[in-house]
């Protein structure tokens, strides 16, 4: 049987897209159900349409960091009426709070441009390259109420280079992101992690 996956992205949705064409390719035993979006023009939206995966804009309110208490327990609601077994965030931009956390306890992960604890929060490469870290990496985790503060399920090491960039060493990140996301998810799908 299939695990059931919803989605919450802000961006163009890459790291929605590698698990999306892991399942499609026959790699993870699972189905992408619901695409939520707090951009209403994001490109991941285009990217689930493209795929014939539902997928839908979600208004956050008047928070910048965070959806308001009524939206979060109707996302939380969408996500169980599409039968939704795991949450997977890609690029989702704000932190998530009870509503959403207590109908999901520890089905909900989010991958990060770091190997936390290490740059927690935006810009994790430019922090990287700042602190003159040797490696850097992402991290797969399960999400809590903190920012990139829930339980480590998996990471992958991505080395600094010289004249290393924030811009190429965020591209070499997402690569291992693609890679790594997809194989964690898959974990799941298979009852490994759970």
């Amino acid at each position: 049987m299939a695990l059931k996956i919803g989605v919450l992205g802000s961006g163009k949705g890459s790291n929605f897209v590698a698990i999306a064409d892991a399942i499609a390719a026959g790699q993870i035993p699972a189905e992408v159900v619901l695409v939520l979006s707090d951009v209403p023009d994001a490109g991941i939206l285009a990217q689930a349409i493209q795929r014939r995966i539902p997928a839908r804009y979600v208004e956050p309110g008047k928070f910048k960091t965070r959806f308001e208490p009524h939206v979060e327990e109707r996302v939380a609601a969408a996500l169980r009426d599409a039968g939704v077994e795991l949450v997977v965030l890609a690029g989702f931009m704000r932190m998530l709070r009870a509503p959403l956390l207590d109908a999901f306890p520890r089905r909900v992960i989010n991958i990060h441009p770091s190997l936390l604890p290490k740059h927690r929060g935006l810009a994790a490469w430019k922090q990287a390259l700042d602190a003159g870290d040797a490696v850097s990496g992402c991290t797969v985790h399960f999400v809590d109420s903190g920012m990139d503060t829930g339980e480590i399920i998996a990471q992958a090491e991505v080395p600094v280079l010289p004249g290393d960039t924030p811009e190429t060493l965020h591209a070499r990140i997402q690569v291992a992101e693609h890679r790594l996301y997809p194989e964690v998810v898959a974990r799941f799908a298979r009852g490994e992690i759970g």
